[in-house]
């Protein structure tokens, strides 16, 4: 039986050296580490991601603030606040929280690599990520593939024009059982839910077994902050990492458009008033960083606790943390 002394000092040691490593490759590429605030009066609105709110009364300020702030669910806000400001290429590496996410791959606080380089589009974020995620893993090369491709190789359609009946069906024939079965009917008319479900019982778990994988040019109903993909004007320019069959970093060729990015907000929360969820108020101080100019850039947020998982081939992300939630 495992020492639990031994457990822990075992994960404060290999977060240790990957934070240490981490540091190092983005120094010498001449990055600014960062220090966002967890703590924020706007958060980023998500159709599917919800931020913890904090009552503000305990704060014991005497100047106006709002009711609530939200512990943030990525730096990214604060980040693009920066750039807009006229900050060079930047990294964070820092506590992100999400409510209700608790899972093998799931901690109510995580920990976030985010960074922002500058003067770069689609294809120098997607060689950045791989040549980071080479580094970390010490893995031989990576593959970029489309989205589309995977679906088409994996189910013979075109998930973007594909008819909706077809999706339910597929779900139903997965697994084969009353489980997806019941998925299917959940999910009937949200085109988005059924290709994630698909996606996640039928494709991810196969990517990246042999090397890395970068999925790219995702539908654009399916990418809140990414600008059109210029080489398919169906999709967005967004790309994804995946390692082992986990998930480990999200990309995008950053939209900068103030009027667009609000038009998305205002749907999102149209979108989460209409499935049962709150609201949540628009980012106003964003926003109006946006207005200022948001350069060009590419952008990428990376999980440590899972990059740390697959590095250590630990299961469960409880492994690579020294308190999750239940014990924190």
């Amino acid at each position: 039986m495992n020492d639990p002394k031994e457990s822990l000092l075992a994960v404060i040691r290999d977060r240790a050296q990957l934070m240490r490593e981490i540091r190092a490759w983005f120094d010498e590429r001449d990055f600014w580490e960062v220090q966002p605030p967890c703590l924020s009066r706007e958060c980023i609105v998500d159709l599917h991601i919800d931020p913890i709110a904090v009552s503000s009364e305990q704060f014991g300020l005497s100047v106006d603030v709002p009711d609530r702030y939200f512990l943030q669910t990525s730096p990214e806000a604060a980040m693009k606040r920066m750039l807009a400001a006229g900050a060079p290429s930047i990294y964070s590496i820092g506590p992100a929280f999400r409510s209700g996410e608790r899972g093998a791959e799931h901690n109510l606080e995580f920990t976030m690599l985010e960074w922002y380089q500058l003067d770069a589009g689609y294809e120098d974020g997607v060689r950045l990520l791989g040549s980071l995620a080479n580094q970390l893993l010490a893995r031989d090369g990576f593959d970029v593939v489309c989205y589309r491709s995977l679906f088409h190789d994996q189910f013979a359609f075109d998930p973007i024009e594909v008819e909706l009946d077809v999706l339910q069906d597929c779900i139903s024939d997965t697994e084969g059982d009353s489980a997806t079965a019941d998925l299917a009917i959940s999910l009937a008319g949200d085109r988005d839910g059924l290709l994630e479900a698909l996606w996640s019982l039928a494709v991810q778990p196969s990517l990246g077994k042999k090397r890395p994988v970068i999925v790219r040019n995702y539908p654009l109903s399916q990418a809140a902050l990414a600008r059109v993909a210029e080489d398919d004007p169906d999709c967005a320019a967004r790309f994804e990492l995946f390692v082992d069959g986990v998930e480990l970093a999200n990309g995008y060729h950053e939209l900068g458009d103030p009027v667009v990015l609000q038009e998305r907000f205002e749907k999102f929360n149209r979108e989460r008033s209409q499935i049962g969820k709150k609201t949540l108020p628009l980012p106003e101080r964003f926003l109006k960083a946006m207005q200022i100019g948001l350069p060009p850039c590419s952008g990428v947020a990376m999980g440590v606790d899972r990059l740390l998982m697959v590095r250590t081939g630990r299961a469960e992300i409880e492994k690579v943390l020294a308190f999750p939630i239940e014990l924190a």
